[in-house]
């Protein structure tokens, strides 16, 4: 990338007191905002006013990134925490190159192919995740250490501080935050230290609630002091070890135990990988490696879409194959995709302009398809091995629940990062004494095989999230990322396509009714769809739907001409986004 130029900035810093010592009752939020210094996107408001405190104190991207997803562990604890792990790319203005940090969670030594198998028989899935067993070793804080350690400005002690205050003093509770916890009830009264946090009386804790955590407060203050050891080798992570083993369980109840050992702590590594690249109609494109198939799966959809004129033809002739092209991206990735530590995926082949063009064949324009197979990528990378050639994978079941942040400084680095502990809640178990949930991301492995995602010791499942940087004439464009399972991948492929082919403005294109089509007998869509005459356009093509969902809570940012930049957030969806820059345009 040694073309890229940092684009012009202004470099003015407003002065801004934040004052985080406050339940955020009175924080209004916006989901979007223009001007110049830094700029942040995230779900939540008490996060992104501490990535903002975080530049105002001269701090950068890095470290205001690590501030906003800490207190988002606070404030949306569901949805991640240091308890999970994540994905992070890092634009470095200076040296004009990406970089990504996996900090994805591992399976714990013990693990075999057929760990979630009894009687040869796999377990059911509910069963598995509201357990030890379903608990990765956390990757979250490991990936924190080493985003400061290598390209912050800033310590522990210093960026943590926000989220210490936020935990330690309250939050005000709102609507969507009591219908996720209705939504988790029976998995988190099975938990005595989930309960005493989250619930009242055996009900969801009510809006309004001003809840504090003092326990999440304890463990970013002994981080801050003790630093990453603190977690990997000490007090913190016994207390993992421990949760995972012995699950403390409400009486009467018995969950299924894990076998994590601190030796599985202390050998935990983040990995610093190279992203992937691709081109969509005059952009750079550069997205996660794997283990995440984020990265790979939106280039080869927009590879296969990049055949087409899709400005020239009817909105609904143009989603039509979208969805299609979604469709085909998917069925590859579920044949392929792994750890690339345990398989050898044809990346190179799946990446490949000509590969996308024989996948684009299948596509019929006026009819939609039904359950694509895999395409046979190998005869277009220079591979001269043998390999084997994948079985048709199932769809597997993917937690939806997930969060994804945005942050530039004025110096022009940028970080798209999505992290998570997997399901709505993870495993459901609060690390006694500490306050965090832990992950259930064991449950994201094929429960059998032959597949490449199946379990194995040390191994990173394979993931969808998708944290992507946009680039033009060597200058960054825009930032995107979202949460949402598999649907991550379908949300980010979505808003490129509203953005660059509809010509959307990134509001438009990120607030627009979400289609995700991951290569099943139905398309996933949002509340509302169903029955509109965008809907029926589509189902003329034969396209059909499931049940409606709320699909995705994305973030964004615009590198605008002008050297200003917008911040963007969902407009409704997850009760509405946070989009704050340094110094507003008037």
């Amino acid at each position: 990338m040694t073309q890229l130029r940092r684009p012009a900035r202004t470099v003015l810093v407003s002065t801004i007191i934040v004052t985080l010592l406050l339940p955020s009752a009175a924080w209004a939020k916006t989901p979007v905002a223009t001007g110049s210094g830094g700029a942040v996107a995230t779900i939540s408001e008490p996060a992104s006013q501490a990535a903002l405190a975080i530049l105002n104190q001269g701090g950068n991207a890095i470290d205001a990134a690590v501030a906003a997803a800490a207190t988002l562990g606070v404030t949306d604890p569901f949805s991640c925490g240091i308890g999970g792990g994540g994905f992070m790319v890092i634009y470095l203005a200076k040296d004009k190159r990406v970089i990504t940090i996996d900090h994805r969670e591992t399976a714990p030594a013990n693990f075999t192919p057929t760990v979630f198998q009894q009687d040869g028989k796999e377990m059911n899935f509910d069963t598995v995740l509201a357990s030890g067993m379903a608990v990765g070793v956390p990757g979250t804080v490991r990936g924190w250490h080493e985003a400061l350690d290598r390209y912050g400005s800033m310590s522990f002690k210093q960026v943590l501080a926000p989220a210490i205050r936020v935990a330690a003093n309250g939050f005000t509770v709102n609507d969507n935050f009591s219908h996720l916890v209705e939504g988790n009830l029976d998995k988190f009264k099975l938990f005595p230290d989930t309960a005493a946090l989250y619930l009242k009386n055996g009900n969801a804790i009510a809006p309004g609630t001003v809840l504090r955590n003092p326990g999440l407060a304890k463990a970013y203050r002994e981080l801050a002091a003790g630093g990453v050891k603190v977690f990997y080798e000490g007090k913190i992570g016994r207390a993992v070890v421990d949760a995972v083993n012995q699950p403390k369980v409400a009486s009467g109840v018995q969950v299924r135990a894990g076998q994590m050992t601190m030796a599985d702590l202390s050998n935990y590594e983040a990995r610093l990988r190279q992203p992937v690249h691709s081109t969509y109609r005059g952009y750079d494109l550069y997205g996660m490696p794997l283990p995440s198939s984020g990265g790979i799966a939106i280039a080869e959809a927009l590879n296969i879409l990049e055949g087409y004129d899709l400005k020239a033809m009817p909105k609904e002739k143009a989603e039509h194959l979208y969805l299609e092209a979604s469709r085909l991206a998917f069925a590859d990735r579920n044949a392929y995709l792994a750890d690339p530590e345990f398989v050898e995926a044809p990346v190179a082949g799946l990446l490949n302009k000509d590969y996308a063009a024989r996948r684009r064949e299948l596509i019929n324009p006026n009819q939609a398809s039904v359950q694509a197979p895999a395409g046979d990528p190998y005869p277009f990378q220079n591979d001269l091995s043998v390999p084997l050639r994948p079985n048709a994978n199932k769809l597997l079941a993917e937690g939806a629940h997930t969060t994804h942040l945005t942050v530039s400084d004025k110096d022009g680095n940028i970080v798209a990062y999505t992290y998570t502990i997997e399901a709505w809640g993870g495993s459901g178990i609060v690390v006694p004494g500490y306050g965090f949930l832990l992950n259930n991301e064991m449950t994201d492995f094929d429960f059998s095989g032959p597949a490449p995602n199946v379990p194995e010791a040390g191994k990173r499942p394979r993931s969808s999230m998708s944290p992507t940087l946009a680039f033009k004439n060597g200058k960054p464009a825009f930032s995107i990322g979202s949460p949402g399972g598999g649907t991550i991948i379908t949300t980010v492929l979505q808003t490129i396509f509203n953005y660059v082919d509809l010509g959307m403005s990134m509001p438009d294109a990120l607030n627009a009714p979400r289609l995700s089509e991951r290569n099943g007998m139905a398309t996933d869509v949002e509340p509302g769809f169903a029955g509109s005459s965008q809907a029926k356009a589509l189902e003329k093509t034969g396209q059909h739907w499931n049940k409606p969902e709320e699909i995705g809570a994305a973030n964004a940012l615009v590198f605008n001409p002008d050297g200003t930049v917008t911040a963007v957030s969902e407009g409704h969806r997850h009760g509405a986004g946070s989009a704050l820059v340094q110094k507003p345009a008037h």
